[in-house]
């Protein structure tokens, strides 16, 4: 494979070769890359604006996560911060840190994959800056939304008797990093290696491809439901409705045998020796929707696709409950992945 020096380039250089041939699609974007600053505009609607920060090492592992691929789930875990607040993404920036070790090829194919996701999803790629790393590949994003004042939906809004509903399937992401984990331990033992995935291909796409929820916020304002409250998965299931019940100051029951959970995670968490209901509850990278609805929606939630109710919200002295497949409680606690937990 070809291998340019990003130093031949320079980093202006770069960002033109890099940028030079993204055309803006969203009305709103007046003026993206090229300029010293990006031009927005947006008309009777209020913005939402998401940031995050990727560290090699941290956050992914380029053993395993081909460039493409770390570009595409960069974006498209931004978008899902915005599509959790019930609105729409449509502008994005990106910035990279990049060591020696990389190429022009490299950065090629991490911007091929940001692209990919702003074409899917409709996202305009606006600016951003490089700079050099002396600790690997960091990438920071900034996506900017759009939603309507009287459909945003927050955190702090849950009822009592509102019902809990998630979208998708939980714990498939968190098996896929562990299946990449242990194939990554064995690889470094062995000369001519190949890896056992075969019939683990959903796993490997929801850790290394994962999907924001567009559909799900298009079918509920189809439904003209407006979520009490909505959270994105991005820390497990159990952190995520603690942070709803906390800012809402109220409790829940989430009933385990509520849970959705696919096949091949329920194989591989046996493979593993591992307590399925763990894995769904506390693994985190699903980026599905967790969300409650008025009890009157009840029926609406049962007839739509990709969504299951999984409890629902008590009255905040009741605490935070899950309910066992024997009808035995256990107080949920928030034991999904902490960034700034010592190793």
């Amino acid at each position: 494979m070809q291998r340019t020096e990003i130093a031949t380039l320079g980093e202006f250089g770069l960002i033109r070769h890099l940028t030079e041939n993204i055309a803006p699609v969203n009305p709103g974007s007046l003026k993206g890359t090229g300029d010293d600053a990006a031009v927005l505009e947006y008309k009777d609607k209020q913005v939402l604006v998401t940031t995050d920060l990727l560290l090699e090492g941290i956050h992914f592992d380029l053993t395993y996560m081909p460039m493409k691929h770390l570009g595409y789930k960069a974006a498209t875990v931004n978008f899902s911060d915005i599509y959790a607040m019930n609105g729409q993404p449509k502008q994005m920036t990106v910035s990279i840190g990049v060591s020696r070790r990389f190429c022009v090829e490299d950065l090629e194919a991490f911007y091929a994959g940001l692209l990919h996701a702003c074409e899917v999803y409709g996202v305009d790629l606006v600016g951003g800056d490089t700079s050099s790393s002396r600790t690997g590949f960091m990438v920071s994003i900034t996506c900017l939304g759009e939603g309507e004042k009287d459909k945003i939906t927050y955190r702090n809004g849950a009822k009592v008797n509102d019902l809990i509903c998630v979208s998708g399937d939980l714990g498939a992401a968190y098996m896929g990093l562990q299946l990449l984990e242990r194939e990554k331990s064995v690889f470094k033992g062995e000369k001519d290696f190949t890896p056992d995935f075969a019939g683990k291909e959903y796993l490997l796409e929801r850790q290394l491809k994962p999907e924001a929820r567009k559909d799900i916020v298009e079918m509920l304002a189809g439904a003209g439901i407006v979520p009490t409250a909505m959270i994105d998965i991005s820390d497990g299931l159990s952190s995520e409705i603690l942070h709803i019940t906390q800012q809402s100051h109220v409790g829940c029951r989430i009933y385990e045998d509520r849970i959705p959970i696919d096949y091949q995670t329920a194989l591989m968490a046996e493979q593993f020796n591992m307590n399925l209901a763990t894995a769904a509850l506390n693994g985190g990278e699903d980026y599905e929707l967790l969300f409650t609805v008025p009890l009157a929606c009840h029926d609406m939630m049962d007839n739509m696709e990709s969504v299951r109710v999984i409890g629902h919200i008590t009255e905040a002295a009741a605490g935070n409950r899950l309910v066992g497949r024997d009808g035995g409680e256990v107080a949920l606690q928030a034991q999904g992945w902490n960034p700034l937990a010592e190793e």
